[in-house]
C-alpha cells in the first residue's frame, strides 16, 4: 500500500493506520474498520512505513497500528464495535 488520504474534513475524525505490504494483520484492521459501518465518520490516511525509515524503525513488525485524530488507539488487532465507539468518541470529544 501506497500512502494514501482521503479529502481533510474538519467534521471528521482523522484515522490514521500504520501498514506494509503483505501484512495480513494489516488487512485484517480495515477488514474491521469497514465492518465498524462508520466510514463516513472519520477520513482515513494509509501509511506505508517501509517507505519511511523513521516509521520502519518505530514500528518494525509491530503493526498494524491505528491513530484516531493522532492518539495511538489500537495495535495489532481492533474489533469494529471498539473501532466505531472511538471514532464517535474522538468526535464528541473535538480531539
Amino acid at each position: 500500500m501506497d500512502e494514501t488520504r482521503n479529502a481533510d474534513d474538519p467534521q471528521k475524525a482523522q484515522v490514521t493506520l500504520y501498514t506494509r505490504p503483505g501484512c495480513h494483520l494489516c488487512e485484517e484492521a480495515k477488514q474491521a474498520m469497514l465492518a465498524a459501518r462508520c466510514e463516513g465518520l472519520y477520513t482515513l490516511l494509509e501509511v506505508n512505513i517501509d517507505l519511511s525509515p523513521e516509521l520502519k524503525r518505530r514500528y518494525g513488525w509491530d503493526i498494524p497500528v491505528v491513530l484516531i485524530n493522532g492518539v495511538e488507539t489500537f495495535r495489532h488487532r481492533l474489533a469494529p464495535s471498539d473501532f466505531a465507539r472511538e471514532v464517535r468518541r474522538a468526535l464528541a470529544s473535538g480531539d
